[in-house]
């Protein structure tokens, strides 16, 4: 009995092989707390949108298509050979692709200016752009308020 009591011989110290984590759970609180404040100060509905500037040198004359939210849109030729621009009333699309074809069989040269209003569907702005391409015209641009 005398031999189990000293340090030197007999049994030996048994470690503990625990990981402390009270620590860990206090920083992971921490940076919970700290990402749950942070969280409602980041908007991400606000878009950031960039703003147009005038172009340089804008066409003198150019196909102008007005887009109205009714589903009716106007094409002219403005600043044409004589300096008029006749608005025509076109019903649809089919219509609207078919002036837009003579017109740009007439001069392959004009550019097309879209004039949407606010109201209209962003669609039916890009699916114009996309047919006004399809047909072959380069410079198509979108009229911003100055």
């Amino acid at each position: 009995m005398a031999g189990n009591s000293s340090m030197r011989g007999g049994r030996s110290r048994k470690f503990k092989s625990e990981i402390n984590v009270v620590p860990y759970i206090d920083v992971m609180l921490v940076l919970l707390i700290i990402f749950m404040a942070a969280a409602p100060m980041t908007n991400p509905g606000v878009i950031n949108l960039p703003t147009a500037a005038k172009s340089a040198l804008p066409p003198t004359e150019y196909i102008q298509i007005s887009l109205k939210p009714d589903t009716t849109a106007t094409i002219s030729v403005n600043g044409g050979k004589n300096g008029s621009s006749a608005a025509e009333k076109v019903g649809g699309r089919s219509a609207l692709l078919q002036k837009l074809r003579a017109l740009h069989e007439a001069d392959p040269e004009l550019p097309v200016m879209i004039s949407a209003d606010k109201e209209i569907r962003y669609d039916d702005v890009i699916q114009v752009i996309s047919e006004a391409k399809k047909l072959g015209i380069n410079r198509v641009g979108l009229a911003t308020k100055q």
